[in-house]
């Protein structure tokens, strides 16, 4: 019987904890970490923030930065971007990789750039045309979305 009330608290408590584990919370523009708010500064300044929150899952944390445009912008924990949704304007050329940006301007150029996403591997790119690119991580074109 012991047993049996020992395991289901155990599994009360780790739901409980599971729970928790991806709170989401509102946080003030400077307790962004240090990379995210210069890149903030720096390249959406003529922009107000309306939220700023904090996600925490388990092991990690991860940051989003809402603007009054609709503008989005997702960070990692160290304060790097991981995707920039600006579907109102357009992403910032100088946060688009080079290689990115003249494949670009070379294939599609009455296209802009409004939405990117990144990871260890890949680039995604969404532009006003429509069109999504995927590139590897040596910037190569590798999967074309319509």
């Amino acid at each position: 019987m012991k047993r049996i009330l020992s395991l289901i608290i155990s599994v009360l408590v780790l739901g409980t904890v599971a729970a928790y584990a991806g709170n989401d919370i509102v946080i003030q523009e400077r307790q962004l970490p240090a990379t995210a708010r210069q890149l903030v500064s720096q390249h959406f300044s003529g922009r107000k923030i309306i939220l700023a929150k904090r996600e925490t899952e388990m092991l990690s944390k991860s940051y989003e930065v809402f603007f009054d445009n609709g503008d989005k912008i997702e960070f990692d924990g160290k304060g790097d971007w991981t995707e920039i949704d600006c579907m109102r304007s357009s992403v910032p050329a100088a946060l688009v990789p080079t290689a990115i940006m003249q494949h670009v301007s070379k294939d599609y150029p009455d296209a802009s750039v409004l939405q990117i996403e990144r990871d260890r591997k890949h680039h995604e790119v969404k532009l006003s045309n429509r069109m999504e690119l995927k590139f590897d991580s040596k910037y190569r074109l590798i999967d074309i979305d319509m």
